[in-house]
């Protein structure tokens, strides 16, 4: 049996990808979008008639110059999520502008405008996760979304004090980063090796993992940014895991034993309950450099490749 194979039985296993052709190989439950994968699948021949039927819509609208873009864009993700959704039996994730991680309201607004875009596909709420960055007004805007049943996946989440401000709001899942944890500590420290339990990505997400389930928080674990198999394998047993196309080809043409690591029953360092407010929020946040310096960054990728597909967007209407 394949090291995928056995990971299924332990993690359910998200593709994290807007390519079609890499869902279908592989057949995960659920699979997840972001501006950088949307532009990347943007930019294949196949998805052209995507993008123009977009544009199309949005023109439909009577927008005004400066909407028509948004419009196409948000359409976009809504038409690929809704074609990913023909082959997961589970749940898509699309995700919020970047640039309104710092805005509570519009986030709220630009949330409920995707689920009203997918349902008009035909698509219920129930299928879909709404995906908003991390920030203490990203937050507080799933906590609303949450109340209205528009379940969130809380994205580019790198520090314990984010991952428990989302479970203390009721946030239906999220999304920590273990690649790009390493990555900083790779960037910014002496140590360039690390055994996979020491690595610093593995051990954040284990420890809000036992955490979550310490204090019997609903909060799904998703394991995400992963730059190894070594890193996944030694989550195995996380609540779920969102792996690319290159690393689920590794672990599905690899065999060998897998070991559940994370189990709910078996945490042996309790971890006492923390309380939390906006000032400690903020103040827990900046005094993590690799989080504050990852979350930034990360907002300002996603930003440029929203802004990519976007011209692509504005160059093909041009066109038609």
């Amino acid at each position: 049996m394949s090291k995928l194979d056995q990971l299924k039985k332990m993690s359910v296993i998200v593709a994290d990808t807007g390519e079609i052709d890499a869902i279908k190989q592989y057949q995960p439950i659920d699979a997840t979008t972001n501006p950088s994968l949307l532009y990347k699948a943007a930019q294949l021949p196949d998805y052209h008639g995507y993008l123009k039927q977009a544009i199309e819509w949005a023109k439909s609208t009577n927008a005004s110059s400066n909407e028509l873009i948004n419009h196409a864009s948000d359409k976009f993700s809504v038409i690929l999520g809704k074609e990913i959704l023909n082959y997961v039996p589970g749940r898509v994730s699309t995700e919020v502008d970047a640039r309104l991680s710092f805005d509570t309201k519009a986030t709220i607004e630009r949330a409920r405008k995707l689920i009203h875009l997918y349902e008009q596909e035909g698509i219920s709420s129930e299928r879909i996760l709404i995906k908003i960055a991390a920030t203490w007004e990203g937050i507080q805007a799933a906590k609303i979304l949450e109340q209205e049943n528009i379940q969130c996946n809380l994205t580019l989440l790198f520090s314990f004090i984010q991952a428990v401000a989302c479970a203390d709001a009721g946030v239906f899942l999220i999304s920590p980063f273990v690649g790009r944890i390493l990555d900083w500590y790779k960037a910014n420290t002496d140590q360039k090796l690390y055994a996979p339990s020491e690595d610093p990505g593995v051990k954040s997400v284990t420890k809000i993992y036992n955490y979550f389930k310490q204090h019997n928080y609903h909060t799904t674990v998703m394991a995400a940014s992963f730059r190894s198999t070594e890193q996944i394998l030694a989550l195995a047993g996380c609540d779920r895991l969102t792996i690319s196309p290159q690393l689920l080809d590794e672990l599905k043409s690899t065999e060998g034993d897998v070991k559940c690591l994370l189990q709910s029953d078996q945490i042996t360092l309790p971890q006492e309950k923390i309380d939390h407010s906006e000032s400690i929020f903020r103040w827990e946040s900046n005094e993590d450099a690799m989080a504050t310096d990852k979350l930034s960054e990360g907002i300002r990728n996603f930003t440029h490749d929203q802004r990519q597909l976007e011209f692509l967007l504005k160059t093909i209407a041009n066109q038609l």
